[in-house]
């Protein structure tokens, strides 16, 4: 069952979307409304909604404050309510990852379109959630372990050793394989049949699994910004990195820190 906020100052607009829609048909319920921003940041704090559903211009607190001021404690998807006239203010919540915008006078069948979206998008986040609460321990996360290729296999080579050594000293700058190609004195066509026979990886594919590895461990320890430690360990732009992470962990960083 999907929960869900409608925060909207006019009064005949809300008790309309609380009261009219068919919302346990859609799989959903109606866990609160509110009238004003700051009475909606309360009950976002008590219900912890799946989806907020909110109008823009409201008194007391308007919805983007609202929405980032509740975003910075809890997760939820977000709908944003919004005439024509009121548009180009609304794309001030792009920011904000807002799911989609309604327009009002809103339509009911596009209503339930909108909803069923979202409500896909909710199971999937559930998903992850129940993805990271089967972790038991750190072991889970230990994308790649390069020293048990360099102390424990017996069928490594010297060029794949050093190859996975030259990762672990350098993987915090640019590096190709043919950088390390030409460190070793090899070709770089060489080095990766060798290191993809011997690993079961592709260079980059180690490579990245290994930088995501060492992001981890700076995440758990909470003293840098994502942005800043996707810089640390070698991306050198925050989507890239928030991509490859999302693809070996199955989260983004924010959702990781949020479920740590």
């Amino acid at each position: 069952m999907i929960k869900i906020l409608i925060v909207e100052d006019e009064n005949l607009i809300r008790k309309g979307l609380v009261h009219s829609i068919d919302w346990l048909s859609m799989d959903c319920l109606i866990a609160g409304e509110a009238s004003d921003g700051l009475e909606g940041l309360k009950v976002i704090e008590e219900t912890k909604p799946d989806l907020v559903i909110t109008d823009i211009k409201m008194p007391l607190m308007d919805g983007i404050e609202m929405l980032q001021r509740a975003s910075e404690i809890w997760d939820f998807e977000k709908v944003i309510l919004t005439s024509y006239g009121e548009f180009e203010y609304a794309k001030k919540a792009i920011d904000l990852d807002v799911f989609d915008y309604l327009l009002k006078p809103y339509d009911e069948e596009q209503l339930k379109k909108l909803i069923e979206r979202v409500r896909v998008k909710i199971k999937e986040k559930r998903r992850y959630k129940e993805f990271l609460a089967s972790v038991k321990d750190d072991e889970d996360f230990n994308l790649i372990k390069p020293d048990s290729y360099i102390k424990e296999q017996q069928g490594t080579s010297k060029q794949v050793k050093s190859a996975i050594q030259y990762i672990i000293d350098n993987y915090a700058e640019k590096i190709k394989i043919e950088d390390v190609a030409n460190y070793l004195a090899v070709s770089s066509s060489y080095l990766s049949r060798k290191f993809k026979e011997e690993t079961h990886h592709t260079f980059h594919d180690f490579l990245n699994k290994y930088r995501i590895q060492k992001s981890i461990e700076l995440l758990k320890e909470g003293d840098y910004k994502v942005y800043e430690i996707s810089y640390m360990v070698g991306f050198n732009d925050y989507k890239h990195y928030a991509t490859v992470f999302k693809k070996y962990t199955k989260l983004s960083p924010k959702e990781f820190l949020r479920k740590r």
